[in-house]
Parts: C-alpha cells; sequence; structure tokens
C-alpha cells in the first residue's frame, strides 16, 4: 500500500469517525433538543436524501474534469460548514438548511473517495483496498457512535454542539490530510476520447452491463440497507418483541460480523467471478430474511426470538463484507478511461435512491404488515441472486473474473505488473 493510499484511508477512517459522532443521535438532536418536533425531524433526514440525489448528478461531471482530490476538498469543507451549522441551528429553517449542505457534502465525499481509490490501487489491489475502506468506514462509525453516546446529555444542548464541532473538526483534518496525497497521473477529459464527457451519461446508459449493475444495486441497497434502521427494526419490536437494548446488540453484531469477517473472506472473494459472489449473498441474506422471520412469526421462546434476531444482522454483516471487495471494483473496470468518477457518481445515486425509497416501503410494512414484510424482502433477496447471475452473462471474463488475467501473464514467465496497470 502506498502513502496515497494509506492517507485515504485514514481519511475514510476519519469521516466515519465524525459521522459516527452525530448520525445516531440526529433525531433525538432535532425532535426532543432542540424541541422542534417529529415532523422536522423526518424532514430533516429526508432533506439529506434530497440534497444527495441533487449533487450526485452533478460530482460525477466536476470529477471527470476537475478530477476527485479538488471535489473531495470542497465537499468536505461544504460538510464540515454544515455540521457546525447544524450544532449551532437554534430554528427548523437554519436547521433544514444546514442539513442540506451537511447532506450535500458527505454525498459527494463517496464517490470522490472511490475515485481516489481507483487511482491510487490497480486491478490487483482494488479489491483489497475496498475492502480495507469498508473495514475502516465500520470501525470509524462503530467507535465514533460508542464515543458520541458517553459524550450526549439531553438536558445539554451544548453537549450536542460539541459533538456537532467534533465533526466539523473531523472534516477539516481530513482536508489537511487529503491535501498531503500526491495523485498519480490518471487519465482526465482531455485524455479521453472528444467529447466524452459532454455525453457521459448517454455512454453510461448505453453501457448495458453498468445498466443492469445499477439495477442490482438499487435491488441491493433497497433489500438491505434501507431496511437496517427503518423497516428492519421496526419489525423487530412490533412483531419479535425486542428491546431497545436487544436491537443495539443486533446493530453491534452487524458491525462485529464485518469487523470479523472482512479480511477472512477476502482470500476467498478475490477467488471467485464477481457475479457468483454477489449471486451467493442473495442467498445468504435470503437466509437472513428467513430467521427474521423466525423471530417474528414463530412460537419459540423470547429468548430465542432475540437469539435469531441478532443472527439476523450478523448474516446481513457476512454479506456485506463479501459485497466490498466485489462490487465497487466491478464498477470502476465497467467505466472506460477517465470516467471512474462519472460510473461511481452514478451508482452512488442509485444508493441514495434506494436508501430513500427502502425506509418508506419497509418502515410501514415491518411496524404492520408483519408476514407480507418478510415475505417481500425474502423474495428480493432471491432476486439479487438472479439479477446477479444475468449480469454474469454481460461480463468480459477480465470484468468477472480478473484474477484469471494476472493467472495466465504469470504463467507465460511475464509480470503481472504491467498488464494490470494497462487493464486499471
Amino acid at each position: 500500500m502506498g502513502a496515497a493510499m494509506r492517507r485515504i484511508h485514514v481519511g475514510n477512517a476519519l469521516s466515519a469517525f465524525g459521522l459516527g459522532f452525530t448520525v445516531p443521535y440526529l433525531y433525538v438532536y432535532v425532535a426532543q433538543v432542540r424541541g422542534l418536533g417529529a415532523v422536522t425531524a423526518g424532514l430533516v433526514l429526508a432533506v439529506f436524501a434530497v440534497a444527495a440525489l441533487i449533487v450526485l448528478p452533478f460530482a460525477g461531471r466536476a470529477i471527470v474534469r476537475r478530477g476527485p482530490l479538488p471535489v473531495l476538498v470542497a465537499a468536505l469543507v461544504a460538510a464540515a460548514l454544515g455540521a457546525l451549522g447544524l450544532g449551532l441551528a437554534g430554528n427548523a429553517a437554519a436547521v433544514l438548511a444546514a442539513a442540506a449542505v451537511l447532506g450535500a457534502g458527505q454525498a459527494v465525499m463517496q464517490p470522490a473517495l472511490a475515485t481516489m481509490i481507483v487511482d491510487c490501487s490497480t486491478a490487483e489491489t482494488r479489491s483489497r483496498a475496498f475492502a480495507t475502506q469498508f473495514f475502516l468506514q465500520n470501525l470509524g462509525l462503530g467507535v465514533g457512535g460508542l464515543i458520541g453516546g458517553h459524550l450526549v446529555d439531553t438536558t445539554r444542548v451544548s453537549s450536542f454542539t460539541l459533538l456537532f464541532a467534533i465533526e466539523a473538526a473531523m472534516f477539516l483534518l481530513l482536508v489537511v490530510v487529503m491535501t498531503t496525497v500526491r495523485m498519480p497521473h490518471s487519465p482526465q477529459v482531455e485524455d479521453a476520447p472528444r467529447g466524452s464527457v459532454k455525453g457521459s451519461w448517454k455512454q453510461l446508459l448505453g453501457n448495458r452491463a453498468m445498466v443492469q449493475l445499477c439495477v442490482l444495486g438499487f435491488v441491493l441497497f433497497f433489500a438491505c440497507y434501507g431496511q437496517f434502521e427503518s423497516g428492519l427494526s421496526a419489525y423487530g419490536v412490533e412483531a419479535a418483541g425486542i428491546s431497545t437494548s436487544a436491537l443495539g446488540t443486533a446493530l453491534a453484531a452487524n458491525t462485529a460480523m464485518i469487523v470479523v469477517a472482512q479480511f477472512a473472506v477476502l482470500r476467498f472473494v478475490e477467488r471467485q467471478k464477481r457475479s457468483r459472489v454477489i449471486a451467493a449473498v442473495g442467498l445468504i441474506w435470503a437466509v437472513a430474511w428467513a430467521v427474521a422471520g423466525y423471530a417474528g412469526l414463530g412460537h419459540g421462546s423470547q429468548e430465542m426470538a432475540t437469539a435469531a434476531f441478532v443472527s439476523t444482522y450478523a448474516l446481513f454483516g457476512l454479506g456485506e463484507a463479501m459485497l466490498s471487495p466485489t462490487v465497487a471494483p466491478l464498477v470502476a473496470d465497467l467505466a472506460p478511461a477517465g470516467l471512474a468518477g462519472q460510473y461511481n457518481s452514478a451508482f452512488a445515486l442509485v444508493k441514495q435512491l434506494a436508501l430513500a425509497v427502502g425506509p418508506a416501503v419497509g418502515g410501514p410494512m415491518g411496524a404492520s404488515l408483519h408476514g407480507p414484510y418478510v415475505v417481500t424482502f425474502l423474495l428480493f433477496s432471491l432476486g439479487i441472486s438472479v439479477l446477479a447471475v444475468r449480469l454474469g452473462r454481460q461480463l468480459t471474463a477480465a470484468q468477472d473474473q480478473p484474477w484469471l488475467g494476472r493467472n495466465r501473464v504469470v504463467a507465460r514467465g511475464g509480470s503481472a505488473a504491467e498488464p494490470v496497470a494497462a487493464e486499471a
């Protein structure tokens, strides 16, 4: 791992650490501590999603034109201002405005950092780089949330102001770290075919494999991430009688599984077809939903229901650990030279859409339609497997199993580094 990649990973950890301080407590802060009510708190969460949906279509073009580093620095400054604004805002208008700025900054960070990882890695190291990113993100969120929980006091506004100030400081510290990164040369718009930026969205939509991957990505995020803190938690409380402490344990089990399993599964995942790995994740998540069905619809003891519910979150974590070194590198390999930022932004946009729609659909179902909720998302998980198999038919051998190309080069007595660099 080179110096640039190490700094990028430090940046990922810092940003996740800062977010972990505030994200779990945002609703409580707006609704109760500031006394603005549940409606305003719900609007704040909606503003985050809307801001992301607005800026992401432009973020990809900016990354292609200017490079990922300047775009990332601008996003970090915006996020720092938004976080500080949230900590100081005393009325609904100020809170919503600050949330919009913070949400836009957070959204742009994702594709910018992903593009930096692509530019600083090769096809041989990319899966491990994205696995490390996901590991550090979850570790940072967990540690930040743990420390933040010990700092907040719902009777003191100043304790939340301190939290948002720390989050802003983390973003500004990340600006300092990122300005020390010396990015290698990567194809920019002037190196790409003429008119590629102007027609980049049209070109992306004409890439059948990328379109199928975006559809698959929407279902992935809708059926998993979009349910964690909405439908699945509501289902656990209402149908399975899960206590709030047990719900916290389930979330901790999810993070713990990712931290423990991430590098354990990496060697296995790197030697499999990417489409088959994603299909296997769909089957694992289908089992997770079946276990959730037992927790809420079975007739066992409360202890068994709680254990089953915690196991559901752990199984989701196993699937996430398998996806992190698989999906993001595949997006990078599908992108033409110089357009990795555009493709990363498009996939981030799909993710935000799924995270916006998922809670809106799953929340009411999980709270009241227990049986249909489990069956619906079990079928969605099986749909992931079907879509992954179909996607595999659109991928070239180098895209679906890039390690085969490296093995052939070594078998011929050549250097694996040379073709890898060309492929990247």
